[in-house]
């Protein structure tokens, strides 16, 4: 079990779907969900004096309005190394398209490409990730 997650999501439906699935397989102590890329990049920053409080995940899904998960990459890009050192960003999307999921992977700070929603396989995906 890990100590925090953060998932960045605008549709609350989703949110509450990972906080659920999260729970409910013991994947972490913490979750923290934000509606926003905006509300994530200010979250990281407000923590990067207190290291051990942030999230070992980020879950960060694509399609957002104001900020994409792409925008949001980009700017965090900027952000503290001790931040960059101390999350494992995975993109949460249901886009289909090959393009996003090549685009994701390319970037050095994407660790996985995930399907919506998050489920059981989802987890034992992300654990067998985890223990490579």
């Amino acid at each position: 079990m890990y100590k925090k997650v953060l998932v960045i999501d605008d549709n609350p439906v989703d949110r509450y779907v990972a906080e659920r699935v999260f729970k409910k397989y013991a994947f972490s102590e913490e979750v923290v969900c934000l509606g926003s890329a905006k509300e994530g990049l200010t979250y990281l920053l407000s923590l990067k004096d207190s290291p051990e409080q942030l999230p070992n995940f980020i879950f960060l899904d694509i399609m957002m309005p104001e900020m994409n998960g792409f925008e949001f990459l980009d700017a965090y890009e900027t952000l503290p190394e001790i931040i960059k050192k101390s999350c494992v960003i995975m993109m949460l999307t249901t886009s289909m398209h090959e393009e996003d999921q090549v685009k994701a992977n390319k970037n050095p700070y994407v660790s996985m490409y995930l399907n919506k929603p998050l489920n059981a396989s989802a987890i034992k995906e992300l654990e067998a990730f985890v223990q490579k």
